[in-house]
């Protein structure tokens, strides 16, 4: 995962973004997932981590996927917030 200061700065550059979420995009964005080849790539790059026996091109991907699962956690929290409040009067 990033380290905080770089979460926040992520949040900060993609509030803009959320502000024209759409409601739609907003809900196919909260239940977007990898497919099943790159999910087990990425879980077979976290146990090799685990144990420390990443090559340098390994952890260079795996580093990747990471920043992108972070990238996309904070999407899908900005679209929870556009969902709720669509949802709140």
């Amino acid at each position: 995962m990033g380290t905080p200061e770089e979460i926040s700065v992520l949040d900060r550059l993609f509030e803009p973004m959320a502000r024209i979420l759409t409601p739609e995009f907003a809900r196919q964005l909260v239940v977007l997932r990898a497919d099943s080849e790159v999910q087990d790539r990425i879980n077979a790059l976290a146990e090799r981590c685990n144990e420390g026996q990443l090559t340098p091109e390994e952890r260079a991907e795996y580093e990747t996927y990471v920043r992108f699962v972070d990238f996309l956690a904070i999407l899908q929290a900005k679209a929870r917030r556009v969902l709720a409040e669509v949802r709140t009067p």
